[in-house]
């Protein structure tokens, strides 16, 4: 799952991820995405720490609050590359931290080091 508010960022991990073969759900904030996860339960997800109404580190928080997708991986996505983003990204339960933009073999790498089956 990609939640991102930017179309271009969603649009262009969807396709990344599609190329691979992956199955990938969209999500334009915390709150549609917390709809989703809880419908679809994804294997992975990549969260952008910007969004309106419900931020990243709150929809991590949320997610990794919930017994039934704690152990759900959590990719922090952000512009932002200070020390203090990356900490309290781990601090809400994110297992990485990927800098936009990132690079398709970013995208993979995440997905290879933290879901067993892809």
């Amino acid at each position: 799952m990609v939640i991102d508010d930017s179309k271009t960022i969603r649009r262009t991990a969807e396709t990344l991820l599609k190329k691979e073969g992956c199955e990938v759900l969209t999500a334009v904030d915390g709150f549609e995405a917390l709809a989703k996860i809880s419908d679809q339960k994804p294997a992975i997800i990549f969260v952008d720490i910007m969004m309106p109404r419900l931020d990243g580190y709150q929809t991590c928080a949320l997610i990794k609050n919930n017994p039934q997708f704690r152990a759900t991986p959590v990719i922090m996505l952000s512009s932002k590359d200070g020390l203090f983003d990356k900490a309290r990204g781990r601090i809400v339960g994110a297992e990485q931290y990927l800098t936009k933009p990132f690079t398709r073999d970013e995208l993979l790498g995440a997905i290879h080091r933290h879901v067993s089956t892809v």
